[in-house]
C-alpha cells in the first residue's frame, strides 16, 4: 500500500501544481479538467477549467495529488477539508476492507465503485473527522 497526500483547492489547483512542479523540479504527471469528464460539456466555463485530478511525482511511487472543489455539486472549501489521506491499494478486496473498516461510524462521500477514469474508488470522512480516499488502479487488472 502507498499513501499519498491529496489536496483540495478552490480553482487554484493547476496554478499551485505548476508552482510545486518548479519547486520540486519534476513534471506534472496527470492533469484532467472537469470539462474533460463525462457531462463536462454541460458545465459553466469556470467549472470546465477546474482540475478534476492532477498529480506530481515526489519519488519512490509517492505522488502529491489534488483537485478543485466543484461548486455546482455543493462543494465549498473549508479549513480542514482541503487535505485527504489517499490509500492506493493492490486489490479490490483490500480496498473494500479498508473502506468498510475506516468509514464505520463516519460519513460516506462516495461509495466504492468502478470509475470512468479506470479506478475502483471511494471516499469518506471517518468518525474522527479525517478525510480518506481509497483507490485501486483498474488499468491492466482483471
Amino acid at each position: 500500500m502507498k499513501v499519498h497526500p491529496y489536496l483540495n483547492f478552490d480553482g487554484k489547483a493547476e496554478e499551485a501544481f505548476e508552482f510545486y512542479s518548479t519547486v520540486f523540479g519534476v513534471e506534472i504527471k496527470d492533469k484532467m479538467k472537469m470539462g474533460d469528464s463525462q457531462g463536462g460539456e454541460n458545465l459553466s466555463e469556470d467549472e470546465k477549467n477546474r482540475i478534476m485530478h492532477i498529480s506530481l511525482p515526489l519519488g519512490e511511487g509517492v505522488f502529491l495529488m489534488a483537485s478543485d472543489i466543484f461548486p455546482s455539486a455543493g462543494h465549498t472549501l473549508r479549513k480542514g477539508n482541503q487535505t485527504y489521506v489517499m490509500l492506493d491499494v493492490e486489490t479490490k478486496e483490500e480496498a473494500d476492507r479498508l473502506f468498510k473498516g475506516l468509514s464505520e461510524g463516519g460519513e460516506i462521500e462516495m461509495e466504492m465503485e468502478d470509475m470512468f477514469w479506470g479506478a475502483y474508488f471511494g471516499s469518506f470522512t471517518d468518525k474522527f473527522g479525517i478525510l480518506w480516499m481509497i483507490h485501486r488502479d483498474n488499468q491492466g487488472q482483471n
